[in-house]
């Protein structure tokens, strides 16, 4: 028999946990040490893994062994991460008090004895916070039924870190977290808000969100509507959403929390193309995204469409491409339908759209948006399925700086600037052992996006020059010298090359501000 809660999700009555029951529940946590890092170590590593896989069992002897049985963070533990049931008596240690107005609230069941979990009250935080995070139960543990219901409300995701990972996190007046599902975002946006809106179309989702901000004691303004609507008329200095994005044909049954009931990339689309009127000047949006790669139509150039005339920056950067048959297949897993009699028939109807309107993959990544009004705003659009370090929030931020030095940068005043190499750039070389000059030379950025550049003997000797003592000028002078080279015509060439490796981080241009 699963130990698993069966028991179907039911409302969240606000109402009741109004007065000091939150007020209460908050130091409970706390002198629980209801943390990520507590929970981590009391599960050891083996066990803390196979959680992370859905399985449930190493955790449960973890949380049962003689030394931290019954103590209150292994009640808490098995209570909510590991959705086991737990005695009364071990419960009411646990949270002194609170059961019963839980209980009515609908956040927790008790019956014969035993005390389970009805929504699940998970530890979350980053390298400063810890906080508590509120959403539906994790469906599928230990390889019970992974369906749900349309308005389940997911909760801390590979995607919603992705998104919190990506954000630029610099201070702001205003910040919008467009679906905020379970609050995940707006747990962050508010360490550097002053101001934080929160939308979803799920009222289950807004019931879990606002529980999740009022234990951080993060202030949320929380909205109901769809998209842009209820963004209202204020601008806002940041956007994050990672919206139901899924690419379908949205005629089956759906997921709030990954369909939006537009067919195809349409809502993706909406997004991206909505954006500029909400975003203040230098506002951010940033997007986690899966987009149509269409027959006859390079995915960049659909994407690129999207973009045209916003008067944003935007950097788009493809993370992985599915195959129609790979996307269909993960996303019907992810709907619990593996071993279900209608996977067949969902499956095959799903393909046949996909063909009927050309889309030969889909894409996954994100779009960060920056509203510049430039006339001609710098657009970058990449595939880069490699390594990227954790968080990336401060490389986007870089780049939409270096977009800024370059867009005001001449090629007289590039020449006369003191570049400086990045820090974090290392140099490979290739050939034959013993062979007096490399076959091959890589240069390697070891933080951010963690790109690779295959350059000559040129563009390496110029880049090792660049470190602020001398001009570009300067620099491509001393090579044109060493090589017996014409010293226009090299640094006519170089520019471009340059420019580049400044879009890319390679090189810094120093400036005050």
């Amino acid at each position: 028999m699963s130990t698993h809660s069966t028991i179907a999700a039911g409302p969240i009555d606000l109402d009741l946990l109004d007065g000091d029951v939150l007020d209460r529940l908050r130091p409970a946590l706390r002198a629980a040490d209801y943390t990520v890092g507590a929970v981590t170590d009391l599960l050891g590593g083996a066990a803390h893994a196979a959680l992370l896989r859905d399985a449930t069992v190493p955790g449960l002897r973890a949380t049962g062994a003689e030394q931290v049985a019954g103590t209150v963070l292994a009640t808490l533990t098995r209570l909510w991460p590991l959705q086991a049931a737990v005695a009364s008596s071990a419960a009411d240690r646990a949270l002194p008090g609170l059961v019963d107005p839980l209980v009515a609230a609908g956040v927790l069941v008790r019956s014969a004895g035993e005390v389970r979990a009805a929504v699940d009250l998970r530890p979350y935080g980053d390298d400063r916070h810890d906080w508590w995070v509120v959403s539906d139960l994790t469906p599928g543990l230990d390889g019970t039924d992974r369906r749900v219901a349309p308005d389940h409300v997911l909760g801390v995701s590979p995607a919603s870190t992705t998104l919190a990972q990506l954000t630029v996190r610099r201070p702001v007046a205003a910040a919008l977290d467009l679906g905020t599902g379970c609050g995940v975002q707006s747990l962050h946006l508010g360490t550097h808000a002053e101001r934080v809106v929160g939308t979803d179309v799920n009222p289950r989702a807004l019931a879990m969100a606002r529980l999740t901000t009022r234990l951080a004691e993060r202030p949320v303004d929380l909205r109901s509507g769809s998209l842009w609507e209820p963004a209202g008329d204020r601008l806002y200095d940041l956007v994050v959403t990672n919206p139901p994005f899924v690419v379908s044909p949205a005629t089956d049954q759906q997921l709030i929390y990954r369909d939006s009931g537009l067919p195809g990339d349409e809502v993706v689309r909406r997004i991206v193309t909505g954006a500029p009127a909400h975003l203040a000047p230098n506002g951010w949006c940033q997007v986690l995204a899966n987009w149509v790669h269409a027959r006859d139509e390079p995915w960049a150039e659909r994407v690129g469409g999207w973009l045209a005339g916003t008067g944003c920056d935007a950097w788009v950067l493809q993370r992985e491409v599915l195959d129609p048959a790979e996307y269909v297949e993960m996303w019907l897993a992810d709907a619990g339908l593996s071993g279900q009699p209608e996977w067949g028939s969902r499956y095959d109807s799903w393909l046949s759209w996909m063909d009927d309107e050309g889309v030969e993959a889909v894409g996954m990544g994100w779009l960060c948006l920056r509203r510049t009004d430039r006339t001609e705003p710098t657009l970058r659009i990449e595939d880069w399925p490699y390594a990227i370090e954790q968080p990336v929030g401060a490389e986007v931020s870089s780049w939409a700086d270096r977009a800024d030095a370059l867009a005001d940068l001449g090629d007289d005043a590039l020449l006369a600037a003191r570049l400086v190499r990045a820090g974090d750039v290392v140099q490979e070389t290739y050939g034959e052992p013993g062979a007096s000059d490399p076959a091959r030379i890589v240069l390697r950025r070891t933080r951010g996006v963690q790109r690779a550049r295959p350059v000559d003997t040129v563009e390496a000797a110029m880049l090792g020059a660049c470190d602020g003592d001398l001009t570009l000028g300067q620099v491509l002078a001393a090579l044109a010298q060493l090589l017996g080279a014409d010293g226009a015509a090299l640094g006519n060439e170089q520019v471009t090359v340059v420019r580049e490796l400044l879009a890319e981080g390679w090189l810094t241009v120093p400036w005050e501000g």
